[in-house]
């Protein structure tokens, strides 16, 4: 919630008179061009589950993948433009070995098993028959329609290793919550990584940025009658892991493609998990991975210094929430923005149940329904903060900024989830500030009814400065021309 400071400011034509006023804004935040976090990589969604149902839909790449206008049902959507797409490597598979056969969990629902291509531990050729290349057809083709739609940035990530690399035969996790991954099987799993990287470089013209092999290694909520995929993998197993797949990369001509660790669930966590890493392992991991489910806990300053001081880079590479509103999702972005750094961002399941999904949607049975509030919220950034621009200091926690150096155009985006108040943005940091016909583009969402993503050209500069009033609960995107 943004403060109430009182700040006198000039304001100009307001509510339709012809001569400025003079009055006080209710907020003011000064944007500071000379603080930077980074170039931003992108925004993005995990494939999985909803891919797994809808990767042959090309409605929905439209509107997750490009920046179009999309008709959906009754409406038309802005599409918002996401150009990572994180493809899950499953660990199921129903080809017994001998008499060996995976156990299921009672509780999973059959669109959360992700077929995985390594059959049995026979070969570790990939045109050997120990491997399947043609399962999980409806995610690989929601790759390719990411990829054809503009999507340049993709990772490889693991929820569980394949079934039979398992202690409990169940990539759902152990009965007990404890390691679930073979300790003869550490190799094993990074050569199916590296395999399918190698296979997806060759044959489906796809290279990934990075492989990541441990899905919340350190939760303990990993357990033979889970709901999904994932295993459970100690410090010592996850170090060992990580190194084996920076060799089974560089093994396969795979140098340049980065091993991220360990997508721990939260900030504390990640921490704690590199802190534990030797120098050596630590020099395997080319960026570390971390989801956001601490919400709005969490020490994420703490883990910036950490990773940043290290050389690393760092990526939000995974949020959810169930506040269709899409206010939780825009405050937890802000403090990520503020404080975490990373210079990539991706929302779990794009298409989802209830609040879960920017699209509500149940993978069971296919069905596509509202959508939710947050969609349009997430849009206010993803279409606007674009891959290249350096992200810079919006002056306070509820404002991102980002600055094109190419187009000499800067973009703001304001939460407001407090009481209706005018907020004015202080451009004075910057050496000039022009606009064009000193106008300044913004868009407007408001959650809690109203618009949904509306453009409006009734901002104006005056002199370094622009405002505008704000309903509670609204975010609103401002893009500035002509500034450097």
């Amino acid at each position: 919630m943004l403060s109430r400071i009182v700040s006198p400011v000039s304001l100009a034509v307001l509510m339709g008179l012809a001569t400025p006023l003079t009055a006080h804004a209710d907020f003011t935040t000064r944007v500071d061009p000379s603080k930077t976090w980074g170039t931003w990589e992108g925004w993005g969604t995990s494939l999985a589950w909803w891919a797994n149902t809808f990767g042959d839909r090309d409605d929905v790449a439209d509107f997750v993948f490009t920046s179009g206008s999309i008709p959906y049902g009754s409406t038309v959507l802005p599409g918002l433009a996401l150009n990572i797409a994180r493809y899950n490597a499953g660990g199921s598979s129903w080809t017994p070995i001998g008499g060996l056969s995976m156990q299921v969990s009672p509780n999973i629902p059959k669109f959360k098993q992700i077929e995985g291509y390594w059959l049995n531990w026979f070969s570790s050729a990939p045109t050997s028959s120990s491997w399947n290349w043609w399962v999980d057809s409806k995610q690989r083709t929601m790759l390719w329609k990411a990829r054809d739609r503009g999507a340049d940035r993709f990772e490889l990530f693991s929820n569980s290793p394949m079934w039979w690399m398992t202690y409990d035969s169940n990539p759902s996790g152990a009965a007990d919550g404890n390691t679930n991954l073979q300790s003869w099987n550490r190799q094993q799993h990074a050569v199916y990584l590296a395999t399918v990287a190698r296979y997806a470089h060759d044959n489906w013209g796809i290279d990934f940025t990075s492989v990541e092999p441990l899905n919340e290694p350190s939760a303990w909520w990993w357990k033979a009658n889970g709901t999904q995929e994932g295993c459970h993998v100690d410090l010592a197993a996850q170090a060992e892991v990580l190194s084996n797949l920076r060799l089974e990369l560089d093994g396969r001509g795979l140098g340049s493609m980065a091993v991220a660790g360990s997508d721990e669930w939260g900030y504390d966590d990640a921490r704690q998990t590199w802190a534990s890493f030797s120098s050596a392992t630590r020099g395997a991991i080319g960026r570390v991975n971390v989801h956001g489910y601490q919400y709005g806990g969490g020490r994420r300053d703490l883990l910036y210094s950490a990773v940043s001081s290290a050389g690393k880079g760092l990526w939000m590479s995974e949020y959810g929430d169930g506040d269709a509103t899409g206010m939780s999702l825009a405050s937890n972005l802000n403090l990520d923005f503020r404080w975490l750094h990373p210079t990539a961002w991706v929302y779990w399941q794009a298409l989802d149940y209830g609040g879960w999904g920017l699209v509500q949607a149940d993978g069971s049975n296919g069905w596509l329904g509202p959508v939710n509030a947050k969609y349009y919220v997430l849009a206010q950034f993803t279409r606007h903060i674009r891959s290249g621009m350096r992200i810079i200091d919006g002056g306070s926690g509820d404002v991102v900024a980002a600055y094109d150096a190419t187009a000499h155009r800067l973009v703001v985006v304001v939460t407001n989830s407090g009481p209706s108040q005018w907020i004015t943005v202080d451009l004075s940091s910057f050496s000039h500030v022009g606009g064009v016909n000193g106008q300044v583009r913004r868009w407007a969402t408001q959650t809690g009814g109203g618009e949904l993503y509306v453009r409006h050209d009734d901002t104006m500069l005056s002199g370094k400065a622009f405002w505008s009033s704000f309903n509670t609960n609204t975010v609103q995107t401002f893009e500035v021309d002509d500034v450097y």
